[in-house]
């Protein structure tokens, strides 16, 4: 079967002024506008030590660096799949672009660690406009087989930008500093704000209200259980702040759950897609798969770098393997999956990578990473690549056409969050130095891989195929 992208007539489209939409380059500015994400967080796991040198910082303040972006990115992805359905989300993603390339300005002349923190917010607040919008339209602009492949393409360059981020940011960081690192964004941005512009049609589904109360609970809810975790595992203590902060979290996650239940199908979150058997668990793999690995891409280049002495730009070399191998399998996997069905590489995905996890028990920052590190991140790579772009199309396909933003907006919510609620407990590992610091790592892989596992059982119990429902 070839491999190339579609035709210009396949699902063309009408962009402003009477520009055809191109569905080649709309490929092009999904994934640009994507990458942000993607290169962002990737880049600054590598540059944590150097963040906290920087101001001082302790383990709560690393975890925050990372949290300030996962937690609005998480809480604001619905309402921005949401946004992109009711407004338009051609104008959704290039506003959202335009604001995270604003925030990345912001981070790399950040005076004080408050004000990083708070340019951080803000870049999750552009992501979680940009995210959503970026799949709907690709979603959108291919159909059958050709979707499988342009998805599979998404994943791809998602991962080569991964990939591509921690060791040219590990050199930034040694050569010019960390703040650098964030004006890797400006360029990527730009090129996606002038090719959607270009070439994207409008696409918009309605003019139903925004569910802003849903929005602010949501975030208030997820803020407040992060804060309680951050506090508990940095602190290894749960004191009575921790149990007001988490009795809190979960009171304003029931009002969330609430005001969505009141709002039908007007909520940004509409509870009736939780009828669905295989919209559960894909919803519950995706929390646990995620959240085992964003707790992993955090910890090992801290672990390499202040247990091991790597340099940034090492520790980032360290985890180039993991996204070229997913980069060189993703669209494989996206056509395979329009043939077959997501149920089994959904299922055999995960558990491989919980293989993965297990084998990284064995890391000793000490010892040869070729020996100690290489294998068990190979396996995770080879694990993960059977199950990115299968989850995507599954997610994409498993709901009709006028919520397509809502649901990727769902899905990579949370994704975020399992990632959010990881980095929320890494500080249990962070807090640690010598040989603590690599047994807790290690014990941390080990739940990681018990998760992994678990996320590939709940595919096969839960997944017959999901079907678009028409």
């Amino acid at each position: 079967m070839s491999t190339s992208l579609p035709a210009p007539c396949d699902q063309a489209e009408t962009g402003p002024g009477g520009t055809t939409g191109h569905p080649n380059w709309t490929l092009a500015a999904t994934i640009l506008a994507s990458s942000l994400a993607f290169i962002d967080g990737s880049v600054v796991n590598v540059a944590l030590p150097a963040i906290g040198q920087s101001y001082g910082g302790g383990a709560a303040d690393l975890q925050w660096t990372v949290n300030a972006y996962l937690l609005p990115l998480s809480a604001l992805l619905l309402l921005g799949g949401a946004a992109g359905d009711h407004f338009g989300r051609r104008r959704m993603l290039i506003a959202g672009t335009a604001l995270f390339a604003a925030a990345s300005i912001a981070c790399a002349v950040a005076p004080s660690l408050a004000i990083l923190l708070a340019a951080r917010a803000v870049q999750g607040i552009g992501a979680a406009m940009l995210m959503p919008n970026s799949l709907a339209i690709l979603g959108n602009a291919f159909s059958g087989e050709a979707r499988g492949r342009a998805i599979g393409t998404w994943a791809a360059a998602g991962a080569i930008a991964s990939a591509a981020g921690p060791p040219l940011g590990g050199w930034l960081v040694d050569g010019l500093g960390w703040r650098f690192i964030f004006l890797l964004n400006l360029p990527v941005a730009a090129g996606a704000m002038l090719i959607a512009w270009r070439y994207i049609g409008e696409s918009a589904e309605g003019e139903q209200p925004l569910d802003w109360p849903g929005a602010l609970l949501a975030t208030a809810a997820l803020g407040t259980l992060t804060w309680a975790l951050t506090l508990w595992s940095s602190h290894h203590e749960a004191s009575a702040m921790v149990w007001i902060g988490t009795g809190a979290g979960i009171v304003l996650l029931g009002l969330f759950l609430l005001t969505e239940h009141r709002r039908g199908d007007r909520a940004m979150m509409p509870l009736s897609l939780f009828g669905s058997r295989a919209f559960v668990g894909l919803t519950a793999l995706t929390f646990l798969l995620y959240g085992a690995l964003g707790g992993l891409l955090v910890l090992l280049p801290y672990l390499l770098i202040v247990g091991g002495g790597y340099t940034p730009f090492q520790a980032g070399m360290a985890l180039l393997p993991f996204s070229i191998v997913i980069g060189g399998a993703s669209r494989l996997m996206g056509r395979t999956t329009e043939r077959i069905g997501p149920r089994w590489p959904l299922t055999i995905g995960p558990v491989v990578t919980g293989i993965g996890f297990a084998l990284m028990v064995r890391v000793d920052p000490q010892a040869s990473y070729w020996t100690s590190v290489l294998p068990g991140m190979v396996v995770i790579a080879l694990g993960m690549a059977g199950a990115v772009a299968p989850l995507t199309t599954a997610v994409l396909s498993s709901v009709d056409e006028r919520h397509t933003g809502t649901a990727s907006g769902f899905n990579s919510a949370i994704a975020r969050t399992g990632g959010l609620i990881a980095t929320a407990l890494t500080g249990a590992v962070i807090a640690q130095v010598g040989a603590a610091l690599t047994s807790a790592f290690q014990a941390a892989a080990l739940i990681c891989a018990v998760l992994a596992v678990a996320s590939g059982g709940i595919a096969f119990l839960t997944l017959d195929g999901a079907r678009r429902q028409d």
